[in-house]
């Protein structure tokens, strides 16, 4: 566990990058240079081997380290400093726990750098979302439904992530903050709806990692200010 976690243990602030959306070399650059902890690639769709290799080309020539969310096979893309494995914790279809999982690592397991790898148990919380949609989430749960998803994914999975996920809404800070008390050994990300840094900041006191993505393509001064904003809350 030390080994997986340990590249992304530190990480509080993570810009996410959609391979399937345009982005300048002038935007990149503000984003590579921000002193965001590190990037990560990844999107719902869209998402092939040509286009997460040419982002991640041009992430490449900058120092801040890349991590690759895997969301289908063709995105398998090496060179990543970091890999995450998906599996949606809030679904009733077997596929996106464990099924295409499996069928991936029939073909490509032995490839697999699995001291960078490291499981990402999502909770998909926003029923309006394209994950969620994608993946019949049950995105409605309550504080118990929350609570025992926790334990699920910390207690019996063990796994080193737990990705609170309310991609194009901003969620409930409440919530967030009772998974991060329970985790005994999960790392709590959060993202969805940070679009100015008073968010961010309310993100920060609520998770161990906070993740800002649309926001980079729509207002490039909004998305950096939630770096600094980030920094200046002190991990709990």
């Amino acid at each position: 566990m030390e080994l997986q976690s340990a590249i992304f243990n530190e990480w509080r602030h993570l810009f996410k990058l959609d391979p399937d959306r345009e982005i300048s070399d002038e935007r990149l650059d503000a984003i590579c240079m921000s002193g965001t902890d590190a990037i990560i690639v990844g999107g719902s769709s869209g998402v092939t081997f040509d286009n997460t290799v040419d982002l991640m080309s041009r992430i490449r020539r900058y120092e801040v380290p890349c991590a690759l969310e895997v969301s289908s096979e063709e995105a398998a893309v090496p060179g990543f400093d970091h890999y995450f494995i998906p599996l949606v914790l809030n679904t009733d279809k077997a596929e996106w726990l464990a099924g295409r999982q499996i069928q991936a690592l029939r073909k490509f397991g032995a490839f697999i750098p699995w001291e960078n790898t490291s499981a990402e148990g999502y909770l998909i919380l926003n029923g309006d979302a394209e994950a969620a949609k994608l993946t019949s989430a049950t995105s409605s749960l309550d504080a118990e439904g929350v609570t025992a998803h926790i334990y699920m994914a910390d207690r019996l999975m063990r796994l080193p992530v737990i990705y609170m996920e309310y991609s194009g809404k901003f969620g409930d800070m409440e919530l967030v903050k009772r998974a991060k008390s329970m985790v005994t050994g999960a790392r709590v990300f959060y993202g969805g709806g940070i679009d100015n840094a008073d968010k961010a900041r309310a993100a920060a006191n609520a998770a161990h990692t906070v993740i800002v993505g649309n926001i980079i393509y729509d207002d490039l001064e909004a998305a950096l200010s939630t770096v600094e904003a980030v920094r200046h809350v002190q991990q709990q």
